[in-house]
């Protein structure tokens, strides 16, 4: 419906302009963002920090560098421990080890994408559970543990009995969805099966009202040249931390 009356028209957009800004701002601190929204009944949680269970993923998120207590982190990671922060971290004393993991990119896409999805696209559930698991160990190891696929939906492409490619959903708010493991067993690469993924899932969460976005090593120039080509954008880089609590005979 139009709004005849300027200043009503003027209010509107910039209350729109400020809304669009502190929804931007989520994507800066991601961990925190999810954990403190979409994920917040899963998270594990102490003053201004919370994690993911184990299980799920090895993330934390802070609210901001500053006023997170180092105690909220004692109760949070155990004696040994490695966690990842992404875009934001806490300051602390030396009784912990923060290290850059891996500088990555950030890209976003605000559109729908003009792609042929094909027809053999399901969504996966316990039941491919293994062979997702298989296919993440393969080609994208690290991240992806038993519970990762109760954080969002995930899909595949079955060829001759075998899960060929796949996707899904991790961090998340009412506004962004990320999607991420994104990856093709070597078997059956060069087919376009992870651009068909990639289209089907972004089309899917722009109809349901959220923006999807994405990280990528920046090292990884193949893949960013993938999304890059399906029309994703840079939106910023973002620095991967680990994180660990030195255990007390270090």
């Amino acid at each position: 419906m139009a709004i005849a009356c300027n200043e009503h028209a003027d209010g509107f957009q910039s209350a729109n302009h400020e809304r669009k800004s502190t929804l931007t701002h989520a994507l800066d601190n991601p961990f925190w963002s999810s954990l403190a929204s979409r994920h917040r009944d899963i998270s594990i949680r102490s003053g201004k920090a919370a994690r993911y269970p184990p299980d799920y993923a090895p993330f934390l998120g802070v609210a901001d560098t500053a006023g997170v207590a180092e105690a909220d982190l004692q109760a949070l990671v155990g004696s040994g421990e490695t966690v990842y922060l992404l875009g934001v971290a806490a300051s602390l004393s030396d009784a912990w080890q923060l290290e850059i993991d891996q500088p990555l990119t950030q890209m976003i896409r605000t559109s729908p994408i003009d792609l042929d999805e094909g027809t053999d696209i399901i969504e996966l559930g316990l039941a491919h559970r293994e062979d997702a698991m298989a296919l993440t160990a393969l080609v994208y190891p690290h991240f992806f543990r038993s519970r990762t696929m109760e954080l969002g939906r995930y899909f595949g492409i079955y060829r001759d009995g075998r899960l060929a490619a796949m996707i899904g959903e991790r961090l998340g708010t009412d506004e962004f969805q990320e999607i991420s493991a994104v990856c093709t067993h070597p078997d059956f690469t060069c087919q376009g099966l992870a651009q068909r993924l990639l289209g089907m899932l972004t089309n899917d969460n722009l109809r349901r009202g959220r923006t999807p976005f994405l990280h990528v090593s920046r090292q990884n120039t193949h893949a960013i040249s993938l999304y890059e080509r399906i029309g994703y954008t840079h939106r910023r880089n973002i620095d991967f931390w680990s994180l660990r609590r030195k255990s007390a005979d270090a």
